[in-house]
Parts: C-alpha cells; sequence; structure tokens
C-alpha cells in the first residue's frame, strides 16, 4: 500500500488531532521496555501526531515514527530522536532484524494486517516485540456516560467506518499471529473540563463523516446536553479509557 492509498480519517483534523487526544499512561512505556533485552530501535508504526512515539523514546535510544498521512507527521511533536517519516506500514523501509520494538497505537484496526504482520517478521530482531492497542468509549459519571453512548451509538454510529467494529470488540477478534504474552492492565486518565471533552469529541472519525455528510456539527447538540448535568463548565472531570493491549513476539 503506497502512502495516499489508504484510508484517511484523519488528516482534515490533524492539528485538533494533536491537541485533543488524550496521552498514553507513562507506566505502559515502562513495561514495554521491559519486553526487549536491547533498546537501540523501537518502530511507532500509524503514529500520527507522534504522542506514543514520544513515550517511547524516554526509554529507546532512536525511535522511527510513521505514518501515511503528511499532515499528520507534520502537526507531530518533535523530539531530536524521533525521527518522522511518510511512509504507510505495509512498506516502512526499515533494515531487517533492526527493529527491538513495534507498537502501534489506536490504528492496527486501518492496516493492511497480512501485508504489516509479513513487514514485522522481516525487521524485528529474533527477541523483538510487537504490542498494540485500543482505547473505545470514555467513563466519566453514569449520566455522563448514558449520554456519550447514545450520541456514539445513535448519532453518529452510521457514520463509524466498519473497522470501529474492531474497537468495539477490545481488539479481541483481531487476528493476532504471533506468541501472546499477557499484558497488565492500563488506562488512560485526564483532568478535563466540558471545553476539552467537547473537542476531544470532534476528532472522532464519525463526527467528522457526520459533519461531511450533514453539514452541521453533531457534538453542537450534544454539548447543551452534557452542560445540564456537567456542572460547572469549567470545572475538570476525571475521563477514563481502559486500554485493550496485545503483544507478542514473532514466530521463530
Amino acid at each position: 500500500m503506497q502512502p495516499g492509498s489508504f484510508k484517511d480519517h484523519f488528516s482534515g483534523h490533524a492539528a485538533a488531532y494533536a491537541d485533543a487526544r488524550p496521552r498514553y499512561p507513562v507506566d505502559l512505556f515502562r513495561w514495554l521496555a521491559t519486553l526487549t533485552a536491547q533498546h537501540d530501535l523501537a518502530w511507532d508504526c500509524g503514529t500520527g501526531n507522534g504522542q506514543a512515539a514520544l513515550g517511547l523514546v524516554e526509554h529507546f535510544k532512536k525511535v522511527i515514527a510513521t505514518d501515511p498521512s503528511k499532515e499528520q507527521i507534520a502537526k507531530a511533536f518533535p523530539h531530536a530522536r524521533v525521527e518522522y517519516r511518510v511512509a504507510a506500514a505495509e512498506a516502512p523501509q526499515l533494515n531487517p532484524r533492526s527493529v527491538d520494538l513495534v507498537t502501534v497505537a489506536q490504528a492496527l484496526h486501518w492496516i493492511d494486517r497480512p501485508e504489516f504482520y509479513a513487514q514485522l517478521e522481516r525487521v524485528l530482531k529474533s527477541d523483538g516485540a510487537i504490542v498494540v492497542w485500543c482505547y473505545g468509549v470514555c467513563s466519566i459519571t453514569p449520566f455522563i456516560d448514558a449520554a456519550v453512548r447514545d450520541f456514539y451509538d445513535s448519532t453518529v454510529g452510521p457514520y463509524w467506518p466498519p473497522e470501529r467494529r474492531l474497537i468495539d470488540d477490545a481488539y479481541r477478534t483481531l487476528e493476532f499471529p504471533f506468541r501472546e504474552i499477557t499484558p497488565p492492565a492500563f488506562s488512560m486518565r485526564q483532568q478535563w473540563d466540558l471545553a476539552q471533552f467537547l473537542a476531544y469529541l470532534n476528532t472522532w472519525s464519525a463526527v467528522q463523516r457526520y459533519i461531511r455528510h450533514n453539514g452541521h456539527d453533531p457534538v453542537v447538540k450534544l454539548g447543551d446536553t452534557l452542560r445540564r448535568i456537567w456542572g460547572a463548565p469549567d470545572s475538570q472531570r476525571t475521563v477514563n479509557w481502559p486500554l485493550h493491549v496485545r503483544a507478542g513476539r514473532v514466530n521463530a
């Protein structure tokens, strides 16, 4: 797959995506570092704004972070030891047996997995590891959660790409032909006010597709609902997303 032929749901709002997405927990990256004896090179595939790459670079000498979207790469967070490349997961231009760890954060469902998995067999070191993760709908309070879930299922539900079902299944049904490693439990937490939370909802691919099809933003109406149950709009609430992680090693 060449850059530009991928299913692109995020380039049109790359700046908002970089600003409004939650941050992965530091304990996740500490655990990732325990999976490899060497820490020379990590490849973060489907890096988007580079959030996972920045976590990896605390534990690896170099990170190559690839994404087929040049808009996402242009908005990625810079770091001296992170090399960003516009490249498809299926054609990373990496040397054989050069990579200690490969990560795919919230992106494996967009990738041609058989082609990508073949690349992993080529580029990973013999003791290297592949770790992928995703997150679905967050939780805040029961009343807020009910309103957001209705919005997710009913308002923008028809606009989710079909690949989204893999996230709804917490990646359990996703083919993963590796010797699996059982991960600890991880979750993301953010302290957000209402404006920050609504900005996050606007990064959903289904919301952007809804806007393109209908000419108006459905988050505006949801915001009116949430203002009645959030409390003071500038008050911060804890937003929680469980991470669904799968990890493994290539079969020798």
